[in-house]
């Protein structure tokens, strides 16, 4: 069986110990690959290599480097089939998501392009007489990547093209469920011109990548994957003196007035929803209704759609696709599984039960069907947890005021959305909703990768968020020159603070 090395150096490797872990495609249950398990002290080797890379690339100009990420952009391209296939084979889901996964990982690439404009810094000429002041932005050194399994393309490429860019080295632990599309972008980086060691990929269990946490090599940690672990990366990684990003959960809310257009906000729900088998951090598991007769519309018309959801293998291009594919794992399924258990025992109502769900020939893949729930209310878990499959839950609320104050509630802020045909409401829940991604008559508020993306709450630890302006910011430190070329040599000391003007 093939097995998915680490990426060290220009070259891939494997663990010195043999050591492997199964990699299963989950619309059939059976291991399609193994992946190679890193010691922490193979760990600490390729921190070791990034680091070496670090002097050279950092004083590579900011236009050849953007030549570079340019080259990867094209090589991505030509690719993007073999990387579908990857995710495809590993995430589970359908084919037309892994290519809109890819898609939207090279809009950052696209924007870290433009480093050399995004890294310029500021000048002023004439602060005090005869003195400029200039601020230059430079980067920080090897900075790490730890990347979840449900995006095994987008996200790493949320963090990776940009701190590249900006002149860092990087080493990326992927996720063991979905870790080959990792290992295939940095081949492409190499082939467009990267040089060796500036980008890592290595593969270990969690204790073993506790290094890129706490090796003083490393200097700063992006993170996306549960609160628990976001909140202990950040702890960790900030005790070392490290800058973090880390996102965690999320349990996005979408309230939909009385005036809403139904049609088009069934649609946009069904794919907010369901897309991707719900494992998204921006999905949209929670739809509040406005209004009794608001949620009965709802029901009445969501209930066909998700029993008539087409769920089963994601396809390759050319034949007819799915809806929604699996889950990501034997131990995922059962988990959401119970999560639909627990609704029925704490009292919601159970309008689509996407359990005991099997496609004809697939009865060993991870399959939930799409479920939907209807007088779900803030007391039951599938109200307070991420879920992270595909199950909606509708709950109730007599207005407006009192569906944003269920949204402002809960304990994470990640993305919210709004439906209406009011613009005044929708303006006014823009401005009041306690989330860091808002969407109006948009199901899934994704920011484009001009704009930095980022939640609120207990959705994120740290001060900046992902890609976009933030992320130059994350992988850059600011340095500020105050310049004079005096005609002649300064004759008299001054003892007092310096004022230029």
């Amino acid at each position: 069986m093939n097995i998915t090395g680490n990426y060290i150096a220009g070259k891939i490797c494997f663990s010195s110990s043999n050591e492997t872990q199964p990699v299963y495609d989950p619309a059939t249950g059976q291991a399609v690959r193994e992946v190679t398990q890193s010691s922490k002290q193979e760990v600490q080797e390729a921190i070791a290599v990034a680091h070496a890379a670090f002097d050279s690339w950092s004083r590579t100009t900011p236009l050849r480097r953007a030549r570079i990420l340019f080259k990867f952009k094209s090589l991505l391209e030509q690719h993007s089939d073999e990387l579908a296939a990857l995710i495809v084979s590993e995430h589970g889901k359908v084919w037309s998501d892994a290519m809109g996964e890819l898609t939207r990982g090279m809009e950052v690439v696209e924007f870290a392009c433009g480093i050399p404009h995004l890294q310029k810094g500021e000048f002023s000429s004439d602060v005090g007489s005869g003195v400029d002041s200039y601020s230059l932005m430079q980067p920080l050194g090897v900075v790490a990547g730890i990347t979840p399994f449900n995006f095994p393309a987008m996200v790493p490429m949320w963090m990776f093209p940009i701190a590249l860019a900006c002149g860092n080295t990087f080493v990326l632990k992927p996720p063991a469920l979905a870790p080959s599309a990792a290992v295939k972008m940095a081949e492409l980086l190499s082939e467009a011109g990267l040089p060796d060691g500036v980008f890592n990929v290595v593969h270990c269990g969690n204790d073993q990548a506790e290094p890129l946490c706490s090796d003083p090599r490393i200097q700063a940690v992006s993170f996306v994957g549960s609160s628990a672990v976001a909140e202990h990366i950040y702890k960790t990684a900030s005790a070392y003196g490290k800058r973090v990003q880390a996102f965690g959960a999320a349990k996005n809310h979408a309230i939909v007035m009385p005036d809403a257009d139904l049609e088009a906000t069934v649609n946009a729900i069904m794919g907010g929803a369901y897309g991707s088998a719900g494992e998204r951090c921006m999905a949209l598991p929670v739809v509040v209704a406005v209004g009794d007769e608001t949620a009965d519309k709802l029901i009445a018309r969501l209930t066909p759609l998700v029993q008539a959801l087409k769920v089963g293998p994601g396809c390759l291009r050319g034949s007819e696709e799915n809806e929604m594919g699996p889950v990501v794992s034997r131990a995922h399924q059962q988990k959401v599984l119970g999560y639909i258990d627990k609704g029925v025992a704490e009292g919601a109502q159970l309008v689509v039960d996407g359990r005991n769900f099997t496609p004809a020939g697939y009865e060993e893949g991870y399959y939930v069907g799409g479920t939907l729930f209807d007088n779900v209310t803030p007391e039951m878990t599938i109200w307070k947890e991420e879920i992270f499959g595909p199950v909606l839950s509708v709950v109730r609320a007599r207005d407006y005021d009192s569906a944003l104050e269920l949204v402002n509630s809960h304990e994470f802020g990640n993305g919210s959305a709004i439906f209406t045909s009011n613009g005044h409401a929708a303006r006014e829940f823009v401005h009041d909703v306690q989330a860091g991604m808002v969407g109006v008559n948009i199901p899934v508020p994704v920011p484009m990768a001009f704009h930095s993306f980022g939640g609120w709450k207990r959705s994120v630890f740290g001060a900046l968020n992902v890609h976009g302006p933030d992320g130059v910011r994350f992988y850059t430190r600011m340095k500020t020159a105050t310049v004079r070329w005096p005609a002649g040599q300064q004759t008299v000391s001054e003892f007092s603070m310096p004022t230029l003007g």
